[in-house]
């Protein structure tokens, strides 16, 4: 029996078998990147720059791009690099390392689209209290909060992965390293261990959902007694793109690490991985600036002055 200390590296899933289907894969995994990167680099500097967008709504959507460039930087380089090359190397410490950060960015993400449901609730459904319980210093709070519990989050399950003992090889059936891969190569059978961590993702995870959920609701409630038109569109193009988010955010995820294994699939895992993790950073930029005319604004500006610089 070999323990962890025993492994140098991992071997994680090919994309593809032959050598054409591989620099394919390259390029697509370039092309998503790219777009995600200059689509949340665009929000960021809009909303950086722009005086008018430092508003809770967009300081949020602000932290949301960089959980989206942090997401799309710590698994698709890899891949990329894999596909290239044609290897399937990654370290023990790269693994460990890449492990921690899906998970820092990927629990944040889902905080930050929680805590900006309470902003859109505040703004339709208690506009005369928004400026008192969505004040700077307590955006800046609830943003700290839901990174520091990312933090701890992923810290916890990165360290209980890592430290049980493994004898089942190094092969991984992903292209990142993910904690269900990993965990099939244990030969640890701690239970208690295992159902407390699924015991705390479920506490955390059902209660942002209910939280959600019951928002939306009080929303659309709200939403359907305003009288005029313009109030419903200003209302719906504030809510829609952030309902889109979630909904693909959590639709993908959610079928990712719970559907059935008689339905499990190294294909079916391999796509609904690039679903959730490759996929959302290149499109919630586009999401939200379809709907939203002072963020197309601001990013029409940004990219004028840039022209104009040059």
């Amino acid at each position: 029996m070999s323990n962890s200390s025993s492994i140098s590296h991992f071997l994680l899933l090919a994309l593809a078998d032959t050598q054409e289907l591989q620099l394919l894969h390259f390029c697509l995994l370039l092309g998503i990147s790219l777009a995600a990167i200059l689509g949340n680099g665009l929000i960021i500097s809009a909303v950086a720059c722009g005086h008018h967008l430092h508003t809770p709504m967009f300081f949020f959507l602000l932290n949301l791009a960089l959980t989206d460039l942090g997401s799309i930087c710590t698994t698709v380089p890899k891949a990329m690099h894999n596909s290239l090359w044609d290897t399937r190397d990654i370290s023990y410490s790269g693994c460990a390392a890449q492990l921690f950060f899906v998970m820092f960015f990927i629990s944040a993400d889902f905080y930050l689209l929680t805590i900006m449901c309470y902003d859109r609730f505040v703004s339709i459904c208690k506009p005369l209290h928004y400026e008192t319980l969505l004040g700077s210093r307590a955006c800046a709070h609830m943003a700290a909060a839901a990174w520091a519990s990312a933090f701890l989050y992923s810290l916890l399950h990165t360290a209980n992965t890592f430290s049980r003992p493994m004898c089942h090889g190094n092969a991984l059936g992903q292209f990142f390293c993910e904690i269900p891969q990993i965990l099939k190569l244990s030969c640890s059978k701690s239970h208690f261990r295992k159902f407390g961590l699924i015991a705390v993702s479920a506490y955390l995870g059902l209660g942002c959902f209910v939280f959600i959920v019951f928002s939306y609701v009080q929303i659309f409630r709200a939403v359907l007694r305003i009288p005029s038109e313009q109030g419903w569109h200003k209302a719906f193009s504030t809510c829609l793109p952030h309902l889109a988010v979630v909904s693909l955010f959590l639709s993908t995820g959610t079928f990712a690490y719970l559907k059935p294994p008689s339905i499990s699939s190294p294909s079916l895992d391999l796509a609904l991985s690039v679903l959730y993790l490759v996929v959302p950073p290149a499109l919630n930029p586009l999401i939200y600036s379809l709907r939203n005319q002072e963020l197309k604004a601001a990013v029409r500006r940004l990219m004028t002055g840039c022209f104009q610089e040059h």
